[in-house]
């Protein structure tokens, strides 16, 4: 696989990457932000199309222990409503050999540059059953917490996936022959082994 610039394109120096959140009860309100599944903000039911607005507004996403989200700025906070995960996984590089070596490095529809590892890892709940739109076996890699650790995530692409697939080896889970890739010595499942399984993947 080619290597990528996983540069930002658009983003740079829109803002801070944390933002002292408000905590006052008085500044608390339902926000009318939404962001959709393919990584659309609305405002007001509008698409917000300036790229840095969108990534400033990202920066100051959080997340409550019950999975709320929250939008938090200096002078107030409220929720916002999300459809699936707040981010996009557009791009991937992986620097170093194949295997546990390799570095896994994606690249957000924010530009943010995050690596899997055992901070950040890759989830892809592929034993839950098949729902109509096959979300339960999307791959999400977390992109940071919120409170409690709640993960805030990023869907993978179709396109990203597939490039992520083309680098997965065999490997178990729970004691499952599965394949998976690997990134900073920790192994992410993706899915079971080739005919010990479904596949879910073809709705991504």
């Amino acid at each position: 696989m080619p290597r990528q610039d996983l540069s930002a394109h658009g983003c740079a120096k829109a803002a801070p990457s944390s933002v002292t959140p408000a905590h006052t009860p008085l500044a608390r309100r339902v926000l009318p932000f939404l962001i959709r599944r393919d990584g659309t903000w609305l405002y007001r039911g509008t698409p917000i199309t300036r790229k840095p607005m969108v990534c400033l507004f990202a920066s100051m996403l959080t997340r409550d222990a019950e999975g709320t989200f929250w939008m938090r700025t200096p002078t107030e906070s409220g929720t916002i409503q999300v459809e699936d995960a707040p981010f996009l996984a557009v791009a991937l590089d992986f620097h170093g050999t194949c295997g546990r070596r390799q570095n896994l490095c994606f690249r957000t529809n924010v530009d943010e540059v995050v690596c899997a590892g055992p901070d950040h890892p890759l989830l892809c709940h592929w034993d839950a059953p098949c729902a109509e739109d096959c979300a339960g076996a999307v791959p999400y890699l977390t992109v940071r917490s919120g409170e409690d650790g709640m993960p805030i995530q990023a869907r993978l692409t179709r396109a990203v996936y597939y490039e992520l697939a083309a680098l997965a080896v065999p490997g178990h889970a729970d004691g499952r022959p599965c394949m998976g890739v690997w990134s900073q010595d920790v192994f992410f499942p993706l899915g079971p082994m080739p005919g010990a399984g479904h596949d879910c993947m073809d709705d991504l």
